[in-house]
């Protein structure tokens, strides 16, 4: 067990390695993006399936109430955590417009939507996608492996920060500090230094 336990955490480690050599740059844009949006009176939608759900939830959380810093509330809504309107859209359309319907009402041109999938292939993301660009908003996506189908349905505005991988564990460990690094550089920028 205890070289299982040292295998995770290796592999973990150098999965993280490789992505500071390679995202600084994307969720640096990505950041940038967001704080835009929520300079200009936008908010963040997130959206993602299963672990991926619980990170657009926790990105959600982090904003709304407070990541590090005392500051006001950040204009952000999860789209995973209604289950009234999923199970119903799920039932009444189809399980791949749970989230692109929630955005027809709710996106506007100032928002963004975090969309996240380690795969890169979740059909109801790549909906959301496509749904968001009709209402003029831009997308951040949390990816890993190739990138998935979701890397042809990118305009020149979004921005893909792809986690240099394959298995989801370790993606989803990349992601949540991506995560991270975004509230961190929305707090800084919007409101001075991080408590440390």
């Amino acid at each position: 067990m205890k070289i299982r336990i040292s295998q995770q955490f290796e592999e973990s480690i150098a999965v993280k390695t490789a992505a500071l050599q390679t995202l600084v740059p994307a969720v640096e844009a990505g950041a940038q993006l967001m704080i835009d949006c929520l300079r200009n009176g936008g908010k963040i939608l997130s959206c993602g399936n299963g672990g991926s759900a619980g990170d657009a939830q926790h990105f959600s959380a982090e904003l709304l109430n407070r990541f590090e810093m005392e500051r006001p509330p950040l204009a952000a809504l999860a789209l995973t955590t209604d289950s009234s309107t999923l199970t119903s859209i799920a039932n009444d359309y189809s399980y791949n417009e749970v989230f692109s319907k929630q955005i027809s009402a709710l996106g506007r041109s100032d928002d963004v939507l975090l969309a996240i999938s380690t795969s890169g292939n979740s059909a109801n993301i790549i909906k959301a996608i496509e749904v968001a660009h009709d209402h003029g908003m831009k997308v951040v996506a949390l990816t890993g492996r190739d990138g998935g189908d979701m890397k042809s349905g990118y305009t020149g505005a979004d921005v893909e920060i792809r986690v240099p991988a394959q298995r989801t564990a370790r993606i989803q460990e990349v992601h949540l500090l991506v995560i991270h690094c975004l509230c961190d550089l929305i707090d800084h920028s919007l409101y001075g230094a991080a408590e440390t």
